[in-house]
């Protein structure tokens, strides 16, 4: 049965909510609803002037007056505003906490668990949901393909969506039954507070290496706003960290230093969660997955898992979503059905099987660690050559350019393309792709046109090579200029692969029939 939450609208007092706030004309607030956007207020609702990187949202104070707002949360008094003011030091803080308030505080109804880290948040939180579903402990789930609240599923248009979308969503959950939830949470999330005030039972931190230095400047900056996520961990919450990535095993003293129990994961070394590789193939892996302490007393302590998701990244995926799992009240054995029962996470290593007689791979990775990771372990699987489709967006992080270079030159054959170009000229991006190629390195292609480079790859590969198509994943779109064109990889690559079979099957036909006129 869903848990009951009260009523909306739901008056929330700002005075009592954050004791720390200052009001100018009036003594109080009493506010139902609250939001960043000016032109979403409401009768009743506070205005939250957030000043963001792009737009300062106190500038838009005395429109958010205009359309009816009762108040207005700011960090500093606004001249010219004729509604009360609430001042607290942290706008976007402040204004999280107010929406958990106006939509019935659902976080004191669910079990939390947030994901982080530069790559492997999405499969990780789905991996955590499916055991989760598989214990029969019902999840909801908010990250960068789609929000769900147990019952219905939304395109999601962010990573982690921001306090008024998040805390909504949540009270969906408990309104349809969710006793537990898994979030991913962006290094932009975490450094602008958008779950400020969110418990979380457990925190997974799958790696931290270089992405969106655009907004964080440099990697201590980057880690730090990774590390905030141990802000939210409840005091008997974990932890769960993994060991076999240097820049998550340095917010092991971290947590420690900050009273939470760490739960370590990892594949070549010692830890809480292990994983004994038994088997691993294109078609996916067979591990050993053994715990220290983390199992329900008189269980077993290890269990044999085989997962549809190959590569090895894939499988400190597994132990990472195992920890939160385990820890919030899954045994091992709905850990080994949670699993073996995700067959893909779209655009995650998803296969694209028209019966050729080599494998086509989709991915998301469009960091140069994700894209090493998922070419290196291709090529450990793969008895031929391995091409690289990828690119690199624009109007984003242009230090990766050549860590993505780099990263494809570990590859058989490279073939350059477009991401998302955005504003940028798609050469320009693509000349300092090229830049971070070794020196000497001559086995890549460049192509600006994406279709025309999946095309490519796949009429050069012979039986036996794998060709993976990396950076867009599960996005149904592409970005160019400032108009948002259709363009799915997997569509794309379904549409040639099925024209060459058709093609290969015409041919093998004409054979044939040649061959039987021949002997006749």
């Amino acid at each position: 049965m869903p848990l009951s939450l009260p009523d909306l609208p739901s008056p929330v007092s700002l005075r009592r909510l954050l004791p720390g706030a200052s009001f100018v004309g009036c003594g109080e607030v009493i506010v139902n609803d609250a939001t960043d956007d000016s032109r979403l207020v409401t009768e009743d609702s506070v205005f939250a002037a957030i000043c963001g990187t792009t737009f300062d949202g106190r500038e838009f104070a005395t429109d958010a007056v205009t359309s009816g707002c009762s108040a207005v949360l700011t960090d500093r008094p606004l001249p010219n505003v004729t509604v009360p003011q609430c001042i607290v030091p942290n706008v976007r803080a402040a204004y999280s906490k107010i929406c958990n308030a106006v939509s019935g505080k659902p976080t004191s109804r669910l079990q939390i668990a947030g994901v982080t880290g530069t790559n492997g948040k999405t499969t990780t939180a789905w991996m955590l949901r499916s055991i989760l579903d598989a214990s029969d402990r019902k999840c909801g789930l908010l990250g960068t393909i789609e929000y769900s609240d147990g019952n219905v599923t939304s395109p999601a248009s962010l990573t982690t969506p921001g306090p008024r979308s998040v805390f909504q969503w949540f009270r969906r959950m408990v309104e349809n039954g969710c006793r537990h939830a898994a979030i991913e949470l962006s290094s932009h999330a975490l450094s602008q507070d958008r779950i400020a005030g969110t418990p979380l039972a457990a925190a997974i931190i799958t790696n931290v290496t270089q992405d969106h230095f655009d907004y964080h400047s440099d990697f201590e900056t980057y880690l730090a706003a990774k590390s905030k996520i141990l802000d939210y961990v409840v005091k008997d919450g974990i932890v769960a960290i993994n060991l076999d990535d240097p820049g998550s095993a340095e917010l092991c003293d971290t947590a420690t230093a900050a009273g939470h129990r760490v739960v370590s994961f990892a594949i070549t070394q010692s830890a809480d969660v292990n994983a004994e590789i038994l088997d691993e193939n294109a078609n996916g892996s067979r591990f050993r997955l053994s715990t220290t302490g983390l199992a329900p007393a008189a269980t077993p302590s290890e269990v044999e898992i085989t997962i549809a998701l190959p590569g090895r990244h894939n499988i400190l995926n597994c132990l990472g979503a195992a920890a939160a799992a385990l820890h919030m009240g899954a045994t091992l054995a709905d850990v080994q059905s949670g699993l073996e029962n995700l067959a893909i996470v779209p655009g995650r290593l998803e296969p694209i099987d028209c019966g050729q007689e080599f494998p086509v791979f989709i991915d998301y990775a469009h960091t140069d660690d994700a894209l090493r990771r998922v070419v290196d372990s291709l090529k450990s699987l793969t008895t031929g050559r391995v091409f690289c489709v990828f690119g690199a967006g624009g109007d984003r992080d242009r230090s990766k350019r050549p860590l993505l270079g780099e990263a494809a030159s570990h590859a058989d054959f490279a073939i350059v393309t477009s991401d998302n170009p955005r504003t940028e000229e798609p050469l320009g991006i693509i000349e300092e792709i090229v830049a971070g190629f070794p020196h000497g390195y001559a086995s890549f292609q460049v192509e600006p046109d994406r279709r025309r480079a999946i095309e490519f790859a796949i009429a050069e590969a012979q039986p036996g090579d794998c060709v993976l198509i990396g950076g867009k994943g599960h996005e149904s779109d592409q970005l160019v200029g400032t108009d948002r064109l259709p363009f799915d990889d997997r569509l794309v690559a379904r549409e040639i692969l099925a024209r060459r079979q058709s093609t290969f099957e015409l041919e093998q036909s004409t054979t044939a029939k040649t061959a039987t006129t021949t002997s006749q």
